[in-house]
């Protein structure tokens, strides 16, 4: 069963950086996009990153021009590069990956951003 694992989360203070990885146990069959998502207490879960199986990208405002989304087809690992952090960026992020007929979530990875 393809599974997705997550790493690299943890506390840092704002300015700092972090790199998320979610790599998929197995191969997932026609993979069109991946992406991270974030979600806080009490709120709905919102699109961070994504980027399709040709490498278009796309993000949403708050963290364009400091975030970067990137794979590893090799690793069947994506990553999001998180710069000049803010502590609205606190949030549990969530990575997924979709084909043509489903999707996979990972299981989160807590991002603390505080001083």
């Amino acid at each position: 069963q393809v599974q997705l694992v997550e790493s690299g989360g943890g506390l840092v203070q704002p300015g700092g950086s972090l790199r998320l990885s979610c790599a998929a146990s197995g191969s997932i069959f026609s993979i069109v996009a991946m992406g991270w998502y974030r979600q806080v207490p009490g709120k709905q879960r919102e699109m961070v990153a994504t980027i399709t199986s040709g490498g278009s990208t796309n993000y949403t405002d708050s963290v364009k021009g400091r975030f970067t989304i990137s794979r590893d087809i090799a690793k069947n690992t994506v990553y999001l590069q998180m710069n000049s952090l803010k502590p609205e960026d606190t949030a549990v992020y969530y990575c997924k990956f979709n084909n043509y007929r489903t999707y996979y979530w990972g299981q989160g990875t807590q991002v603390t951003v505080s001083s």
